[in-house]
Order: structure tokens, then C-alpha cells, then sequence
């Protein structure tokens, strides 16, 4: 099974909360190619956060697959295939990350195989996130939303279903200060 992940910062939230300049900071989240990057570029505060959207996505399909949850951000390699294009590398696992980047927040999908099947996924309110998916997920499978059930897995993924049938092959949601994200595959 190939699973996605998703992750997302709310950038006016990051600004006030984390001091991502604090000593060690860099050190303990990025790899050495990354903090270079980081320090040489344009705008060292966005490509803190995409590389950390990139991570947290990755690390989200990973933990899927393996069931287990750790924290180890360093061993979780970024770069770029162009802007909003990536890749993570994590041990002998790639992920192929997309980004969408704005003035209020940061998205990152991340997936295992390029092209994937049908990925459905919304931004929106933080405190909404959970209705906008049972929407989704309704409309995607003509069941109705209120008899659409949250389960989650032994790592917190969550999984839907409908009178005991699977729903989603694979879900992410993530949430950070105003914005909420979700991202799923349906079981075939």
C-alpha cells in the first residue's frame, strides 16, 4: 500500500511562536546541505518552513507503512526539483513531495509513487478540517457523511469507513494555527 502524508504551517503563527534562530535549532531539525541552503537563501524563514512541511508530510506516509512513530528530522533529506517540487529521502525510502506556499501558510503533499491514484485534499479553517473531509469523502463515495466513521490507527493515522467498510486507502490531516489540511486516497 502506498500511503500520503500531508503537513502544514500557518506562517504568521510560526513567526511569533518558534525562533527557528535559536542556537542548536538548525542543527537538531536539518542536515548540513540543508542549513546551507537555508542560510543562502532569499528568504531563509520560508525555506526553513518548506523544508519542515516537506519532512513532517514524508515522515507521515513513512510512519503509515511502518506503524511506529520516532522523532528523527535529520535523517529525512530534502531538495528540490523546482519551487514546489521535491524530493525526501529517508533511508532507502523516496517521497516525492508538492508544495503550495502563500503569505499565510505552507502545504506539503507527500506521497510514494510520482504519479499516484486519485489524491483528494482541501486547505481550509483548522476548526472545520474534520467536517470538510466527511464532505469530501461523502461526495467522493455517495455515502452520507453522518454515518462516515473516524478510526485511527496505532500511529493516530486516520482511517474512514462506512458500516465497517474502509473508505480511505490512506489519510492525512494536519493542523497549525488558523489552517487545517487534508489529504486521502480511496480504498478501491
Amino acid at each position: 500500500m502506498h500511503n500520503i502524508g500531508n503537513d502544514i504551517v500557518d506562517l504568521n503563527l510560526a513567526k511569533t511562536e518558534s525562533n527557528w534562530q535559536r542556537k542548536g535549532f538548525l542543527e537538531k531539525q536539518f542536515t548540513q546541505k540543508e542549513q546551507e541552503e537555508i542560510r543562502n537563501a532569499d528568504n531563509p524563514f520560508l525555506k526553513v518552513w518548506q523544508f519542515w512541511s516537506m519532512k513532517e508530510a514524508a515522515y507521515k506516509s513513512y510512519t503509515q507503512k511502518v506503524e511506529t512513530r520516532f522523532f528523527a528530522p535529520q535523517k529525512f533529506e530534502c531538495s528540490f526539483v523546482s519551487l514546489i517540487e521535491g524530493v525526501v529521502l529517508f533511508e532507502d525510502h523516496k517521497y516525492y513531495t508538492n508544495t503550495s506556499l502563500n503569505s499565510f501558510y505552507i502545504h506539503t503533499i507527500a506521497k510514494e509513487l510520482k504519479s499516484e491514484d486519485a489524491i483528494y485534499f482541501k486547505i481550509g479553517s483548522s476548526k472545520n478540517i474534520h467536517i470538510d473531509l466527511k464532505t469530501q469523502l461523502a461526495i467522493e463515495t455517495g455515502v452520507l457523511s453522518d454515518e462516515i466513521v473516524k478510526i485511527k490507527t496505532t500511529v493516530g493515522a486516520p482511517l474512514f469507513y462506512h458500516k465497517k467498510k474502509i473508505l480511505t486507502k490512506s489519510c492525512s490531516i494536519s493542523h497549525h494555527g488558523n489552517y487545517g489540511a487534508f489529504v486521502f486516497t480511496l480504498e478501491n
